[in-house]
């Protein structure tokens, strides 16, 4: 009996981690800067400076992948294999000129 209670907490302590690891971008408009990013993120993967001074940077956060299908045809030497990629995924943080985070967005290429 024991047992069961100490797999139960373990499984409810891994579920309740993995839960709390997804950041909230958009609580962090207005009070997050480029510096923290870079030290929470590492160096953007591609960063850009508008004509305002304002500063966008991009950081990837999921590497897309690829599936593959195969449909056979009953009584044919005939196959079909399908291939779909699915996109990798990235952070674009916007800063002001002041380099204070003023918006938030992902984006898949």
């Amino acid at each position: 009996m024991k047992f069961k209670n100490w797999v139960l907490s373990g499984m409810l302590a891994f579920a309740f981690g993995c839960a709390t690891s997804k950041v909230d971008w958009q609580s962090r408009v207005g009070n997050y800067n480029f510096d923290a990013a870079v030290r929470e993120l590492g160096v953007p993967d591609r960063e850009t400076t508008l004509s305002d001074g304002s500063r966008v940077a991009e950081w990837l956060t999921s590497r897309g992948n690829y599936y593959g299908n195969t449909t056979y045809f009953p009584g044919s030497r005939f196959q079909q294999y399908d291939i779909d990629k699915f996109p990798d995924q990235y952070l674009r943080l916007t800063f002001d000129p002041k380099g204070v985070l003023i918006k938030t967005q992902k984006s898949y290429k």
